[in-house]
Parts: C-alpha cells; structure tokens; sequence
C-alpha cells in the first residue's frame, strides 16, 4: 500500500493537507495525428490506479460499440468523450484531465493533431508548463509535428518531452529511435525550449509510460512519469508583483476591497504598491480571503487586496510594486495565432483584452507571417485561419504590460471580434514598438481625470485615451 492509500486510511484531514500543498504541473500533449496522445493519457491515468470502477465499465462499453482499435479496450476512450470523435477516432476539441502522484498534482490538456483544428491546440498551450510531443516512431517527424513545436515555442513553453511512440511497430528498433532524435534535434535547434528531453514509449502496450519496458533495456532515461515527476518549472515564473483588479468589492461604506489573483510574485501587508494607470501610491492595508486575512499571498491565490489610502482604482487596472513596474504603450509588436475563418484584416477595428482590460485596437501592420515547416518568414497583407504572424497593434489607450517572454500572464492578449464577439485571435507581446512607451505617472492631472470620466460615463467607447484623441 503506497504512503497516500496509508495516510488516506488513517487520517483523511491530513492527505488532504498534503494532496493541497503538492505543486501543479500542467501538461499538453501535441503532435501529429494519429500519433496516439489520447492512447498516452489514457495508459498514464491506467497505470497510476486514477480510474474508477465505473470508467473502467463504460470505457470497456463503449470500445465494443464503437470499435476504433482491435483491442478489446481502447484507453483513447478516457479522454474522447465527444461523440464525434469516438465515432471517427480522433481529437477534436481541448480535454482536461486531472490526476496526482506521490510527488505532484497534474493538469493534463490532450489537444488534437489535425491541421484543421490548430486553435483548439494553441487554446491548451497557452496556459501549459510542459509539452508532451508526441512521434510516430513508423513516420517519424511530420509537419504538424513541426507545426505544434513552434506554436509551443511561441507561446512560452521552455520545458518539451518528445515522446516517440508506437515502438513496438518497429520492434523496439533502437536505431529508429536516435534517427528520429537526431532529425528532431536539428528542427528545433532554432526554438526557443530549453529543456529537451526524450523518450521511446508505446502507450498501447505501456513502454516507458509509467513502468519501465523489458524489451528497450537499451534505454537508460526515465519512464515518462518519471520525467513528469521530477522536472522543475519554479524557475520560469516572473518574481515581479503583478495584480490586476477584476472586480472591486464594496458591500458597504466601511469596505472597500479590489478582488484578482496574484499573476505573479507575491505582496505582504504593509508592502507599498502603485496604482496603474494613475499612478497613485498606496500601502496594503489587509489581504483578505474566504477564510479570513493573511500576511502574505503569492502567485496564483485569488484575494482581495485593502489600500490605505483612497485611491481610484477601477476593474482592469493593476497594482505593482513601485521600483518594479511593466511597460506601458499604445502601440505594441505582437506574435498572433489566427483562429477565426475570417482572416485579419489591416485597419480593422477589434476588441483587445489584456487581463481583465479591455480596449479597441487594430492591426497597423503584418511584419511578417512564419511557414511553420521550414520556419522561414514572409510578407503578408492577412493572416488566414491558423497562421502565425508578427504584427503591429495599436489600441485605444496604454495597456500595461510585460513581454511574454518574461511573464505569461501579462504578456498576452485575446482578439475579439466586435460584432459576433467570438474570440478570433490570440497575441503574444514581444515589447513596444520604438518610442512609443510612455511611463503612467507623467501624465498630467487633466489627462487622468478626463480619461477617467470617459471610463464611468462611456463605457461602451472602451478605455479611451484622451490625450492621443
């Protein structure tokens, strides 16, 4: 009986306490199609014990009624819960699972491999740690292999295991394996990861997955929960402050709160902040939650923050600390991944949300847009469905931000389209175009105050910026 089944016998209260203080990994697995990410996860959850009785029933059910493989349970069937894709055997939309170890907790998005449906694999990436690329070891690296690497590589993901599966369809060669390696190795030499690691698996059989396989002794590495258990990502969190405010909470006259989650860094009372974009300074009175006020919160706690002084702060403006403030700018360079049927268009007008703020902008210029095969870069006037561009943003009034490279969280911004309000687009910010940064609290009074009035008496104008109007 392993520590936790232990602890779970003797005092429930206290694997709780541990089950809550684990550090989280969220994980994305890509690659080609076919190339069995849903199989993976689905032999990850089955080897680790995490499925119950009546999963295990239904999945048995339906791998008889739809008949995707020849086995008689299909582990694919874990993570396929749309009708559609279990009637045709592929991913079609993002699927979330959930599991723990000894070691950690684990968010899992199983993301499809098809072309048509790149966005839905963008969706998972943008908020994952770590990438589980899968690789046919029959086809070795195809293109959307290389495809979802570099949309991995721009959204920020430092940290890729490559998975070269299906090894028992080429008996364990171990030749196939370092062919596919080498090939890989030199695709990616130009991204932007930083741990590579591999691994030959068969998920249909277990190789590797969560067991070590008898028939790859030849492979001296770590099983794929192994390398899941054991690799660090607390280096790739910002350590700048950064709170923006998404709702400001004042049930009475004697309250007045502004409610988020901490995006990065942490704050104590008594800690000095500044108001963005007025400039403002103030000092944590009290950090309150739902089960009463702290000292100190850190990243990824939602709270709501107390300021000793009243000073206008608003839904969409961000508190940080004063020596430690991000860019601010009107006109940005962004890399965008283009979701919607509809290209972009130069010129016209969408609704930018960075966080919880939001402001109208357009695309004034496409720098450039990237052939994901070769990685080489051309010129272009739109960007089509699923193509990945550079480009230059204006907007409406400064956004507050830091380059995505640095921070995640307050480097990226959706694009909405302003009459379906579908969400069409998704921006990584890269920095402020030349000359164009314009530091918050060297605004003048009236500026502030004029843009402030237009905020409360206008909203549907967006967050306009007076003084560039």
């Amino acid at each position: 009986m392993s520590a936790s089944a232990n602890l779970i016998a003797s005092d429930i209260e206290a694997y709780l306490k541990v089950h809550e203080n684990k550090d989280m990994l969220r994980v994305l697995t890509c690659g080609s199609v076919d190339d069995g990410k849903s199989t993976l996860i689905g032999r990850l959850l089955y080897d680790s014990k995490m499925i119950f009785e009546d999963q295990m029933a239904a999945i048995e059910k339906d791998s008889k009624r739809f008949n995707t493989t020849d086995e008689a349970f299909d582990l694919a069937l874990l993570v396929d819960g749309l009708q559609s894709e279990r009637e045709q055997g592929i991913t079609i939309d993002v699927a979330y699972r959930y599991f723990a170890t000894e070691q950690r907790k684990f968010i899992i998005a199983d993301t499809p491999g098809h072309e048509q449906y790149t966005r839905n694999m963008a969706t998972g990436a943008s908020t994952s740690d770590l990438a589980i690329i899968l690789i046919d070891a029959r086809h070795g690296v195809q293109v959307q292999t290389r495809r979802h690497s570099f949309i991995c590589s721009q959204l920020g993901i430092k940290h890729v295991v490559i998975a070269i599966n299906k090894m028992d369809a080429v008996e364990y060669d171990q030749s196939v394996y370092q062919k596919i390696k080498q090939d890989y190795r030199e695709f990616a030499e130009s991204l932007a990861f930083e741990d590579v690691r591999f691994v030959p698996i068969s998920a249909l059989k277990g190789d590797n997955v969560v067991n070590e396989s008898e028939n790859m002794k030849w492979y001296p590495g770590s099983t794929l929960l192994k390398l899941l258990n054991t690799v660090s990502v607390a280096q790739d969190t910002s350590a700048s402050f950064r709170f923006q405010v998404q709702y400001v909470n004042r049930p009475n006259l004697d309250f007045r709160g502004f409610c988020g989650t901490i995006t990065s860094g942490d704050i104590r009372v008594g800690d000095t902040v500044v108001s963005l974009p007025s400039g403002k300074e103030s000092k944590i009175k009290s950090i309150v939650t739902f089960d009463g006020e702290l000292e100190k919160a850190s990243v990824g706690m939602a709270v709501t923050l107390t300021l000793a002084d009243e000073i206008d702060v608003s839904r969409g403006d961000m508190l940080v600390r004063p020596h430690d403030q991000p860019a601010s700018s009107s006109h940005l360079e962004a890399d965008v991944v283009w979701m919607a049927e509809e290209p972009l268009q130069l010129d016209r007008e969408y609704a930018i949300k960075v966080g919880s703020k939001a402001v109208y902008g357009y695309a004034d210029a496409i720098n450039h847009k990237v052939d994901v095969n070769t990685l080489e870069k051309h010129d272009a006037q739109q960007l089509a469905l699923n193509e990945m561009g550079n480009c230059h943003f204006t907007v409406t009034a400064p956004i507050q931000f830091d380059a995505y490279g640095e921070n995640r969280a307050t480097g990226a911004f959706i694009i909405i389209d302003r009459l379906t309000n579908v969400t069409v687009g998704a921006g990584m910010i890269r920095g402020a175009i030349d000359g164009t940064t314009k530091p918050q609290h060297e605004y003048s009074e009236f500026e502030l105050e004029m843009n402030a009035l237009v905020r409360k008496h206008f909203p549907h104008w967006g967050a306009k910026d007076i003084s560039r109007t």
